[in-house]
């Protein structure tokens, strides 16, 4: 049987609950996402034959180019601003930048992986459960009580 200082102590040990904000939420997904992403490609330097295509002047069967360049700069640009834009963006157009963005990003990045080394699926898994997590958090976004700040 508990003693009255033990009950105490059990109720002084819980922690407590804290609402995130959904804002910060998907930010955090997307700062998340784009750190797996970039540790994925990076531990790829670690092998051999993509050493081997990067000198010869081809990613992922494209030729490295200045088009190639500026289309990966595009890709990986969009993702970095939306982590400020989940924080800064209107909520209709937040919410539909981010529900859009995360089915693209998912498919480019499933189809990305097919044939890969296990560590560059199983990099790309947690991407899509990252992107997952941001389509839901986007999609089940809480309405303001009217009256109420956004």
């Amino acid at each position: 049987m508990a003693t009255q200082t033990q009950m105490t102590e059990t109720a002084n040990t819980e922690f407590e609950p804290f609402q995130v904000n959904v804002r910060v939420k998907i930010s955090a997904l997307w700062t998340a996402m784009l750190f797996v992403f970039a540790y994925v490609d990076i531990f790829g330097f670690f092998r051999a034959d993509v050493r081997a295509d990067v000198e010869a002047g081809v990613v992922g069967g494209f030729t490295v180019n200045q088009t190639f360049l500026m289309a990966t700069t595009l890709y990986i640009a969009i993702p970095s601003l939306m982590v400020f834009g989940a924080l800064v963006l209107r909520p209709r157009i937040n919410r539909m930048a981010n529900v859009a963005l995360s089915i693209i990003y998912a498919i480019t990045i499933i189809a990305g992986a097919v044939g890969e080394w296990n560590y560059y699926i199983f990099g790309s898994a947690v991407e899509v459960a990252l992107l997952a997590a941001i389509f839901h958090h986007a999609r089940t976004w809480p309405k303001s009580v009217v009256g109420t700040l956004p």
